[in-house]
């Protein structure tokens, strides 16, 4: 169970952590952030956890400000010392609130409801881009190159690009090639494992992807190598699963 917690007092972080490692010791801290800006920054970044510990009132705002910003799709026990927020708070994704001073037995009783509702819920988006996968992908490409005619290995592709109608293979050392297929008939013959689709214009290679940053309104930014003269935007709808893809 990988586990995020939003908190600001770095001493309240620190017992939540200890409670939730002592009731379940498989379960790991992937993070404490204190702020909604950190929250947002992290959440645009990683892989989504299993569970978010998250208190309400932050250094910079309430955190509610973090669910405006990118989508958390993970399950939230918000913390809190005030009551006036449960109402908003399960609009949210949350499964249980626990008011502050938390105990060993709030957040016993928090984790129970959690892997009651949630735990078995089912694949992830991650498993079910992977049903998807082609049988038999591709594993060259033949190009021209002037009179002659060559084999290009997908190892060699950094990624696919489709520019006025037209498709180009772009290999690691930056060269282009036109080739005679459409982005949705590569997407169906290439391995997953390394290739996504990230935008209707692209598709990636994983040694492609030197940098990930976060964007509006919980889409990503991407910087290849080689570097595109356009900029590469993943949307908010395939954020999570390009990430998954990335971290895997």
């Amino acid at each position: 169970m990988r586990t995020l917690i939003i908190e600001d007092e770095q001493l309240a972080a620190d017992a939540l952590g200890a409670i939730i490692t002592r009731l379940r010791p498989e379960a790991s801290i992937v993070s404490s952030v204190g702020s909604v800006e950190e929250a947002v920054e992290w959440l645009t970044l990683h892989q989504s956890p299993d569970l978010i510990f998250c208190d309400i009132h932050l250094s910079d705002g309430s955190s509610f400000g973090i669910f405006k910003q990118v989508e958390v799709k993970c399950p939230v026990i918000f913390t809190t010392a005030y009551n006036e927020y449960a109402i908003e708070a399960f609009k949210v994704n949350s499964v249980d609130y626990l008011l502050k001073p938390i105990t060993t037995a709030d957040v016993a009783q928090a984790l129970k409801k959690y892997e009651t509702l949630h735990l078995r819920q089912g694949i992830t988006g991650w498993q079910q881009f992977l049903q998807a996968q082609p049988q038999q992908t591709k594993t060259r490409f033949l190009v021209k190159q002037g009179q002659t005619i060559k084999a290009v290995s997908v190892e060699e592709v950094a990624y696919f690009r489709a520019e006025e109608g037209v498709v180009f293979l772009v290999t690691h050392q930056g060269k282009r090639f036109i080739i005679n297929y459409t982005l949705d008939q590569l997407e169906e013959q290439l391995d997953r494992t390394v290739f996504f689709r990230t935008n209707r214009q692209l598709i990636a290679h994983i040694r492609a992807v030197q940098e990930v940053r976060p964007y509006l309104k919980g889409r990503l930014h991407l910087l290849l190598q080689p570097a595109s003269d356009t900029d590469i935007i993943v949307s908010n709808s395939k954020a999570q699963a390009f990430k998954e893809w990335l971290d895997q």
